[in-house]
């Protein structure tokens, strides 16, 4: 019976996300449902606030909201929250299955009940956001480029969505992927496409000027774990952040793709794929704490590769959240440079950083020098999930 004990503590946990999502207004996802009743309003999407927010996401994520927005909010939030772990308990499968292990019930259970307590996960439940959804169809799209199959759907509507994932376009193309790194453009295009169909003059507005606005979000909030944001904090306001600060997301850029591409070629499409994720987390000028999902695949390769005290610790600190301890909401604290608390404020960036760095390390390894660390239900001794 102890075996079993982990189907328990997801049984809470979905019970857990059942009520709070009957019983909660998420904002995030008010203004996702606000997105799909005015995009067919002219240019309102983003020239009104919803629910006292600007309304920053593209027009082909307000579209697929049309015919949700029609029915009664309480019954889609449910729906949507439930779907978001289910999309996660997607992204934890193509994971495993990328990093060698065959899926069972109870390994997918483990990972999704560990994953479902890191910050940005239940971040993300709270908010109503569309993280994991994307995670799940990227992460989808990584496993069928590594198992040679055709693929760049999943990746082409995830950066139709939110743009952000669009740098795993770049991931297909720079690793020779050309048919899918095209299949996921013409998606991304085809989707746009739609979404100006349905709501042109709100999509011309979108591409011509709001894309481009970071004014329309608080950049010097804490949750904005992105180096620009740290950069606007430390200097007090993106006003005194200079043009040298247009270097820094380009040499992020260069660096971490040329990473993955090593993993690439050494056929780890997991370590790939956790590298280019943090890596657009350190390229966005705007990386919110819940948009740090990529953490769930980055722990994953910690533990495969016997990295366990350095997993362990990249665990905690996601679950603590502890840049939430720190001054912040517009305090005089939360300003300039304080040395260590600065650090921690920042902890997620510095992760991020940290990890890259922990992967270039690795590659001094010979490939298949370092035999990975086998999770609790490795292929080799648990049959497959039917």
């Amino acid at each position: 019976m102890r075996r079993h004990w982990v189907y328990g503590v997801l049984a809470v946990e979905l019970a857990a996300v059942l009520v709070f999502a009957v019983m909660y207004d998420s904002l995030d996802f008010r203004i996702y449902m606000l997105g799909g009743r005015a995009i067919e309003d002219g240019s309102r999407l983003y020239l009104e606030q919803l629910a006292a927010h600007w309304y920053t996401n593209t027009p082909f994520m307000a579209a697929l909201f049309i015919p949700l927005s029609a029915l009664p909010l309480t019954v889609v939030r449910v729906a949507w929250q439930l779907a978001s772990v289910a999309a996660f308990s997607w992204a934890c499968v193509s994971s495993l299955r990328l990093a060698g292990y065959r899926t069972t019930r109870r390994t997918v259970a483990t990972a999704v009940v560990a994953g479902m307590l890191l910050q940005p996960m239940w971040q993300s439940i709270f908010l109503g956001q569309v993280n994991m959804f994307l995670m799940a169809l990227v992460m989808a799209d990584v496993w069928r480029v590594a198992r040679g199959r055709p693929a760049g759907i999943g990746i082409g509507i995830a950066a139709a969505i939110k743009i952000t994932p669009a740098i795993f376009v770049v991931l297909l193309l720079v690793t020779g992927r050309i048919k899918a790194a095209v299949t996921a453009s013409v998606t991304f295009a085809v989707c746009s496409l739609a979404a100006f169909a349905i709501a042109p003059d709100a999509s011309r507005l979108y591409w011509r000027h709001t894309f481009y606005d970071t004014s329309r979000v608080g950049v010097t909030y804490i949750s904005n774990q992105s180096p620009f944001g740290a950069a606007a904090r430390i200097m007090k306001g993106v006003d005194n952040v200079g043009g040298w600060y247009q270097a820094v997301p380009l040499t992020a850029a260069v660096l971490g793709l040329t990473l993955a591409v090593f993993w690439a070629r050494r056929n780890d499409w997991l370590s790939a794929a956790a590298v280019t994720g943090a890596t657009g987390l350190l390229v966005s000028p705007i990386s919110w704490a819940h948009h740090w999902v990529w953490v769930a695949p980055a722990l994953l390769v910690l533990l495969r590769n016997g990295s366990r005290v350095i997993a362990g610790c990249g665990y905690v600190l996601f679950v603590l959240s502890p840049l939430w301890w720190t001054p912040h909401g517009g305090v005089p604290m939360q300003y300039g440079f304080h040395g260590p608390l600065t650090m921690v404020a920042n902890c997620y960036l510095v992760a991020g950083v940290c990890f890259l760095v922990y992967m270039a390390s690795r590659l001094r390894n010979r490939p298949g020098a370092v035999a990975p660390e086998p999770l609790p239900e490795p292929e080799a001794r648990r049959p497959a999930l039917a």
